[in-house]
């Protein structure tokens, strides 16, 4: 099972607490996590990503074993401790201003 942390702001779309635990068929990527979330979840569909070309939103970002991993491909592997459940997969939502 893969550990994924949401934003409040998600948490409250979704019904959901802070951390969901999803079944990911392997490999697991970024990609195929974001897919069984928006499956599970489906009012998530176009908040993280958009729902045509799927790429990432603008003010989101995901983290985990403390790298940030909003500009790998969406269909590199995820850290092993990700995949294994021993680390959470984060979403974040960014923040902007100055």
């Amino acid at each position: 099972m893969i550990r994924v942390i949401l934003p409040t702001h998600l948490q409250r779309l979704a019904g959901t607490g802070r951390e969901v635990e999803l079944a990911v068929d392997q490999p697991v990527t970024n990609r195929a996590v974001l897919d069984a979330l928006e499956s599970r979840y489906p009012m998530l569909r176009g908040t993280i990503r958009d729902q045509v070309t799927l790429e990432r939103r603008a003010f989101i970002r995901f983290f985990a074993c403390g790298q940030d991993l909003s500009w790998e491909s969406a269909d590199a592997p995820l850290p092993e401790k990700v995949a294994s459940g021993s680390e959470r997969f984060l979403i974040v939502g960014a923040m902007a201003g100055g």
